[in-house]
């Protein structure tokens, strides 16, 4: 249904569709003119040009799709047939469960305390097998011998988790709040204690960069402050993970360590201490990677709205648009209308859950009916909202990719 691994390209990166925005949305509000609003399409060369791009990036480190970014079982596959692409980054027990099904490495990316999907796992040679579990806490060892004690199931593959945030003493933490493991002496100690458990075998390694893999350093009155940061958290990054690797694989051999993250591909493929990075956003690219310097994706995925009136001359209002992403309660975290160009929220009402009024210079010729193109701020959430993409390829409809929703699947 999806193949990504041929097609034609542009000739230049100008000549891409999507650098020309009167070209690229009015094609697409051509090619679903036929669809009931809310729409939601994937173009196909556009998912093709960010899946070849995020590969150029990784320097040839393979990359490890995280499927919370995609939510589409059709694109994970077809990205997956790729040669450089390898393994899933899942986000719960129950969602790597169910992926296991057709794929045979899985990492869970997020600590789980599922006891029900635990239950399955430890009941299935197969899926224990194809699944390994993301630790950073020995309780995590607990609870799962609580649902089966080790005598009783397969051996659970574990990787270990740790923090890939900067401390630095004059700004504090500068990154997400993940693991408690952070020095090379912490997580060999946590390894060792680990290894020592009967009924696991420790498998792997886990370091996010999120405070440069998620954080634009293009523009805005913080761009100096953000690049500056990124450099030394870079420094202290390269130097603190190739100590946790020597002091960890010194006590287990280690199948994979993996770093990254769609926003510093070229910093985790230039890290030899990794083997292997996690990128996902970049497939769909939402409009949060607009702001990056070192990569331009392209907008693979967008959702339409219908107009449906207009409360002045100078407003139009579309029904629905409240999708709003997670993250902190800001403006970056809401849909950007982008076609047609030149509209924008209210500042009061912003992106609603039933309705969206857009002023701008554009909502004054718009009419009742008219379609409004969205793009959203990060790329998996939309899933959530629909039962399916429309795939779009050189402006015509042709085929429709359920997606985890339009599968019966709410897993987070």
């Amino acid at each position: 249904m999806l193949d990504l691994t041929a097609g034609r390209r542009p000739a230049s990166e100008s000549d891409a569709p999507w650098r020309s925005p009167d070209r690229y949305w009015t094609s697409l509000t051509e090619a679903t003119a036929h669809l009931p609003a809310p729409v939601a399409v994937i173009e196909r060369e556009a998912l093709r040009h960010n899946a070849m791009d995020l590969l150029v990036r990784a320097g040839g480190i393979p990359i490890r799709v995280a499927t919370k970014s995609v939510r589409v079982r059709a694109v994970l596959d077809a990205v997956l047939e790729i040669p450089g692409y390898r393994g899933i980054l899942a986000f719960t027990l129950a969602e790597a469960l169910w992926l296991a099904e057709q794929h045979d490495d899985i990492v869970l990316g997020y600590p789980t305390a599922a006891r029900a999907a635990l239950r399955a796992l430890l009941a299935d040679d197969r899926a224990a097998s194809r699944i390994t579990l993301m630790i950073d806490d020995l309780a995590h060892l607990d609870l799962i011998d609580s649902v089966a004690a080790p005598a009783t199931r397969p051996e659970v593959r574990v990787a270990i988790d740790v923090d890939a945030s900067l401390r630095s003493a004059s700004l504090g933490h500068i990154g997400v709040r993940r693991s408690p493991l952070h020095s090379a002496a912490d997580v060999a100690a946590f390894a060792r204690r680990v290894v020592r458990r009967p009924g696991f075998r420790l498998v792997g390694l886990q370091m996010y960069e999120a405070q440069i893999a998620g954080q634009g350093d293009a523009a805005g009155a913080d761009a100096p402050v953000i690049r500056m940061v990124q450099a030394r958290s870079r420094d202290e990054l390269r130097q603190r993970r190739a100590e946790i690797a020597d002091a960890v694989t010194q006590v287990a051999p280690l199948e994979f360590l993996n770093g990254g993250g769609t926003g510093s591909l070229e910093f985790t493929g230039s890290d030899e201490s990794l083997t292997e990075a996690t990128a996902g956003s970049g497939l769909l690219a939402g409009h949060l990677f607009d702001g990056y310097r070192s990569f331009r994706p392209a907008p693979a995925t967008a959702f339409a709205f219908d107009v449906v009136r207009k409360p002045t001359d100078e407003i139009a209002t579309v029904l629905g648009g409240g999708w709003i992403a997670s993250g902190p309660a800001a403006a970056s975290r809401q849909p950007l209308p982008v076609w047609p160009s030149g509209l924008r929220t209210l500042a009061r009402e912003a992106a609603g859950e039933v309705q969206t009024p857009l002023s701008g210079a554009a909502a004054r010729d718009l009419k009742i009916g008219d379609r409004v193109w969205f793009r959203h701020a990060k790329s998996g959430e939309p899933a959530e909202r629909v039962d399916r993409y429309h795939l779009v390829s050189e402006g015509v409809v042709v085929a429709e990719l359920p997606t985890y929703r339009g599968e019966g699947k709410a897993f987070l």
